[in-house]
């Protein structure tokens, strides 16, 4: 972990963002640190973990993200593509983290896979004016990622935009830069050229690279916008915005 968190470092990222899987990954998180870097802890119960941590505990999930060392719900959101088992149970515990994204006044952090109608369905049913999130690792059409910021979200754009012929360049293209908010995703969906490799946080230079390709600005552009973008939706306070 140390020689992947000075990669990252040498590639200029300074934040990193830590979505939950569930409550023992939360608890790992106390184990990183690096001197040139600050770490943002997110509280949630990804929808793949909803199994084994069901019902989800409100009150825990609560009282984690009324702390200010939490800047975020999440990852929550849905997916049917390991199983359609606990779809029920997946959609009950989106919206208990929506309640939670509200109470708090902290942004919601989206997964999807085979699901977007039904979770952008839910989004649009929990939507008082105050929840705020993004829909992370994006891969939907224009007309879906039109209807999410229509919703307030922002969209995360990562490996999967580097990729060809996957047809997420051409979407991403479409979409407001002021509402894209670079991620990695790591360990899974690398970009290319290391696609089908481990991921890590130093490979967004390599997103923010192609998408200064796709949107046809500069790369000190697309680290300063969208890094601004990150601070704004998560309420990050910081000076250093020309980091990646």
């Amino acid at each position: 972990m140390n020689d992947v968190l000075n990669r990252s470092a040498l590639a200029g990222v300074r934040h990193i963002f830590l979505p939950a899987i569930d409550w023992k990954s939360i608890e790992q998180m106390d184990d990183l640190n690096h001197p040139e870097m600050t770490f943002y802890k997110m509280a949630g119960i990804h929808p793949c973990s909803v199994e084994e941590n069901w019902p989800v505990d409100e009150n825990k999930l609560f009282e984690l993200c009324t702390s200010d060392d939490f800047i975020a719900v999440g990852e929550t959101g849905l997916d049917y593509y390991w199983s359609t088992d606990f779809v029920e149970e997946q959609k009950k515990s989106l919206r208990l983290h929506c309640k939670v994204a509200r109470q708090t006044g902290k942004p919601v952090v989206l997964h999807n896979r085979d699901s977007t109608s039904d979770l952008l369905d839910i989004i649009e049913e929990e939507q008082d004016g105050s929840l705020k999130g993004v829909w992370h690792c994006f891969t939907g059409t224009e007309d879906e990622g039109k209807r999410a910021l229509d919703l307030g979200l922002y969209l995360g754009v990562g490996g999967v935009s580097t990729f060809k012929n996957a047809g997420v360049d051409e979407v991403v293209n479409q979409m407001p830069l002021d509402r894209l908010i670079l991620e990695t995703d790591a360990p899974y969906l690398a970009p290319a050229p290391h696609r089908g490799k481990r991921n890590e946080p130093g490979y967004i230079k390599l997103i923010a690279e192609n998408l200064a390709e796709i949107k046809g600005v500069t790369l000190d552009e697309i680290a300063e916008i969208t890094t601004k973008n990150a601070f704004r939706l998560f309420g990050v306070s910081t000076q250093r915005s020309s980091d990646v």
